[in-house]
C-alpha cells in the first residue's frame, strides 16, 4: 500500500488523502487593488524593472492600461500548501496564470478557487511517472506551453535519528522529494525542448541540505540531492535556453508551523536565535525569490538561500 504523503516542503496544512480524480478549476475576473495579498505588494519592485517576465512578454495590465496579451503559464507542484499558494499569489500578481498541482484533489481545487482569477488546479501524484507525463500534456493542451515549473512538492513529515529511522520511511522521502522532483523536471524539460520554450525551472530546496539538524537528516539529505539535481539539470538544459535554479528556505511560517511554534513559544525562540535577522521566514519572503529566479535570464544552476542569514551562523 502506498504511503500517504504531504506535498509541501516545510510544514503542511493538513493530511493529504489518496489521489482523487483529476480536477481543473478555473476562475475569471479581476482582483480589487485594495484586497491584494501581501506578496503582491512585495513584487512591485521586481515588476517595475520588468525582470519577472521573459523577453518579449508584455508588462502587467495595470502598468500600461491595457490587457495582458502574453501571459506565462506557471506549473506549481505542492500547490495546495502554504508555500505553494504563496508562490502562486506572487506569480498571479506578476500577471501570469498558474496551474496548481497536488495529490490532494479537494485541497488543490479549493486553493485555486481561493486564489481567484488566473488560477486552475490539477490533481497529481508526482511519484507516478505516467500521471506526471499525462498532466504535463493536459496542462499544455489547456493553457499552451509551460513557461515555468516550480517544484515545490515534498514531505517533511518523517523524522528520526540515523540509528532509528526505518529504511521504509527514508525510501518514502527519497521517492517523493528526489524521484518526484526528478520525474516532474524530466517531463517538463521534455515538453520545453520539444516546443522550443526557453523556460525556467525553480526547485524548492532547503538550507538543511547544507546545515544539518539532528533528527532531520533524511529530509535534509533529500534536499541536498535536490540541489545536486538543480545543477545537473542546469548544465544539461542550458543549451536549450532552459534555466534551472533552486530557492533554499530556512524554517518557513506556514499555517501548520505557525500553529506548532506560536509567537512567544520556547520552540519559536530557539529557532529564531539561530537566525541573524532574528525571525523565521514568512511565505511572502520566499515567493519573491522564486518569481525573481523564474525571470532572471542569465542565472542558472544557483541555489539561493532565503534564511535570514542562518547559514552564516
Amino acid at each position: 500500500m502506498r504511503s500517504q504523503v504531504f506535498h509541501e516542503p516545510r510544514a503542511n496544512t493538513g493530511t493529504a488523502g489518496p489521489p482523487g480524480p483529476r480536477v481543473r478549476v478555473g476562475t475569471t475576473g479581476t482582483v480589487p487593488a485594495d484586497t491584494r495579498p501581501p506578496c503582491v505588494r512585495r513584487t512591485v519592485f521586481l515588476r517595475s524593472y520588468n525582470i519577472t517576465r521573459r523577453p518579449g512578454a508584455v508588462a502587467p495590465a495595470e502598468q500600461r492600461g491595457s490587457t495582458v496579451t502574453d501571459t506565462r503559464t506557471i506549473l506549481i507542484t505542492g500547490g495546495a500548501g502554504g508555500i505553494g499558494r504563496g508562490i502562486a499569489e506572487a506569480f498571479l500578481a506578476a500577471g501570469d496564470r498558474v496551474v496548481l498541482a497536488d495529490r490532494d484533489a479537494d485541497a488543490v481545487a479549493a486553493a485555486a478557487v481561493d486564489l481567484g482569477p488566473g488560477a486552475s488546479a490539477i490533481a497529481l501524484d508526482i511519484t507516478d511517472e505516467a500521471a506526471v507525463a499525462a498532466a504535463v500534456e493536459e496542462v499544455a493542451t489547456d493553457h499552451g506551453t509551460i513557461d515555468v515549473l516550480v517544484n515545490n512538492a515534498g514531505i517533511l513529515s518523517l523524522h528520526g535519528a540515523l540509528t532509528e529511522l526505518s529504511a521504509a520511511d527514508y525510501e518514502t522521502i527519497v521517492r517523493v522529494n528526489i524521484l518526484g522532483t526528478f520525474t516532474v523536471t524530466q517531463a517538463v524539460a521534455r515538453h520545453m525542448t520539444a516546443t522550443g520554450t526557453r523556460g525556467a525551472i525553480v526547485n524548492i530546496s532547503s538550507i538543511g541540505g547544507r546545515q544539518p539538524t539532528p533528527g532531520m537528516g533524511a529530509y535534509e539529505s533529500s534536499k541536498a540531492a535536490v540541489d545536486s539535481l538543480t545543477r545537473w539539470a542546469a548544465i544539461e538544459l542550458a543549451g536549450a535556453g532552459i534555466r534551472v535554479n533552486a530557492v533554499a528556505p530556512g524554517p518557513v511560517l506556514t499555517p501548520m508551523l505557525r500553529a506548532g511554534m506560536p509567537e512567544g513559544s520556547p520552540e519559536r525562540a530557539a529557532w529564531s536565535s539561530r537566525i541573524p535577522l532574528g525571525r523565521l521566514a514568512e511565505v511572502t519572503d520566499v515567493a519573491p525569490a522564486v518569481v525573481f529566479l523564474a525571470g532572471a535570464e542569465h542565472i542558472t544552476g544557483v541555489s539561493l538561500p532565503v534564511d535570514g542569514g542562518q547559514l552564516l551562523a
